[in-house]
């Protein structure tokens, strides 16, 4: 399967629930009124307008360089994982290994990228066997598709109260997930540049993870090599284009965060009202800026 024909089938399989508000199932408990991914929340909490334009009005987006970076960066570090072989790798040298390493990722415009995660890996399975951890270093999870529904109460956030309680629906897919005995530690791959103000956006980003994972039914994951008696204790971020990597204990206050800003999307849909956030250096990036009303209005300030 090539990488265009990888990137269509996440799609789909993505697309078994939709984004549609479906009041019609508020009366039913066995529906889901809403489906919410990292992605869509994430949206709305960035601008409303911007959600509303994506996921309501569904209009297209053209697919930028970045986009289709992190879509080849992201399938070929997932392909790394399916095809290293640890008791090949065993015996092997520094130098043997670091080769190895970078013979399992392909040649093309993301050379550089790849030799820079090519090195980081080659340094972990070093530990790891230093510390007779090699159990550990294949991700137990490598780009897992997750499903949960969780019923979210009207007061369960206190920023914004709700009419009523919704069963909403949570999707998406982990990069990797790292096991440490009965520890679980989400890595996400971002292919940007790290800044620090990004810590905050990413933790939510965590959170959101982390919810999905302990909400996940039974099959989902066994489907994903898990266990309910696994719980995410860490999370962590990788930034290759930055040789950045960092890893820390979960935030009980990223998780407060993340149900806050699912309320806050309920509640918009309650009220009917997406409204914009402008912001020039970050508005002007954004595909829809042409059509948005208050871009075209507020950059003319």
């Amino acid at each position: 399967m090539n990488q265009e024909e990888k990137y269509k089938a996440v799609i789909h399989s993505m697309d078994e629930y939709t984004y549609q508000w479906n009041p019609e199932n508020a009366e039913d408990p066995s529906k889901p009124i809403l489906k919410i991914t990292k992605s869509s929340l994430g949206s709305h909490d960035w601008c409303p307008k911007k959600y509303d334009f994506s996921y309501i009005q569904r209009l297209p987006q053209d697919q930028t360089e970045a986009m289709l970076k992190g879509t080849v960066v992201h399938n070929a570090r997932e392909d790394f994982f399916n095809e290293f072989d640890i008791a090949k790798a065993e015996s092997m040298n520094n130098i043997e290994l670091l080769d190895y390493c970078q013979s399992l990722f392909p040649i093309d415009d993301y050379l550089d990228i790849y030799l820079t995660i090519a090195s980081t890996e080659a340094e972990r399975f070093i530990e790891a066997r230093e510390e007779d951890k090699l159990d550990e270093y294949i991700p137990i999870v490598n780009e897992g598709l997750f499903d949960a529904e969780i019923t979210f109460t009207s007061n369960q956030s206190k920023k914004f109260t709700l009419q009523r309680d919704y069963k909403i629906h949570l999707q998406g897919i982990i990069d990797r997930v790292f096991r440490e005995g009965n520890s679980l530690i989400p890595l996400e791959l971002k292919t940007g540049p790290w800044k620090d103000y990004k810590t905050t956006m990413m933790r939510k980003e965590m959170a959101f993870y982390q919810m999905m994972i302990e909400a996940a039914p039974e099959e989902v994951l066994i489907k994903n090599g898990l266990t309910k008696d696994m719980k995410v204790t860490h999370w962590g971020w990788y930034y290759p284009v930055s040789n950045y990597m960092y890893v820390e204990e979960a935030k009980k206050r990223s998780m407060t965060s993340v149900i806050d800003g699912i309320a806050k999307l309920l509640y918009a849909y309650e009220q009917g009202i997406f409204a914009p956030k402008f912001y020039f250096k970050t508005c002007s990036h954004c595909s829809f800026f042409g059509i948005c009303d208050a871009a075209q209005t507020d950059s003319w300030l």
